[in-house]
Parts: structure tokens; sequence; C-alpha cells
């Protein structure tokens, strides 16, 4: 029998209702990576996640956010998870924590949002 994160699979859902109801592709290609097997899933550290963006900017990360790493500049990071350390550092650099489902809300065309796995 195969269990599933009831809220996981709303949030896939709603993830393929916004790439449909503003064309934006970004949102599907989240939901397809949120899809994959737990053990497949990604997981991303900040200094990746420092690496690939700027400050100001908007990333996702369809999976888990973890610490290990340093984040300098303000970000807006949305994922399905984040480990406590990251939230605190992201916190501490002025950044925003988002689940994927806000900043969906947020920008539902999904303009400069960065993928990062």
């Amino acid at each position: 029998m195969q269990m599933q994160n009831q809220i996981l699979v709303e949030s896939i859902e709603r993830l393929r209702r916004a790439a449909k109801e503003h064309d934006a592709a970004v949102w599907s290609r989240v939901g397809e990576l949120l899809e994959r097997p737990r053990s497949r899933r990604v997981e991303v550290n900040l200094s990746k996640i420092a690496r690939y963006s700027s400050a100001g900017s908007m990333v996702v990360v369809p999976g888990k956010v973890l610490g290990s790493g340093i984040i300098e500049h303000p970000v807006t990071v949305a994922a399905f998870s984040f480990s406590s350390t990251a939230v605190k550092k992201i916190l501490n650099a002025k950044g925003k924590v988002l689940s994927i489902d806000e900043l969906v809300k947020m920008n539902p065309k999904g303009t400069g949002v960065r993928i990062v796995v």
C-alpha cells in the first residue's frame, strides 16, 4: 500500500493549476520535481542557493533546504521543507522563507523565479 503525503499531493495539484491558468512553465516543472519519490527528491544546501542567486532574487527548491553553508544576501526562498538552521540563516541575511504555495500566490506567473536543484 502506497502512503501519500496529502499536503504534497494538494500542493502539486495547485502548481499544475497555476501553470495552466497563468501559462507559467516554471510551476509545472516544480510540480514534476516534487512528484519524485522521497528518496529522489532534491536537498539543497544554502551554499548552493547563495552561489546561484543574488540580492533580492526569488528561488524555489522542489524539496528540502539544508543549512550547510553561508548566505549573506537577502533572498526569497520557497521550498517544500526547511531545516531549522536554514531558516535561521536565511532570516539573518534579511531574506524570506516561504512555502511553494505562498510563492505561487505572490508571483502566479513565476516571473524571475529560479529553480535550484
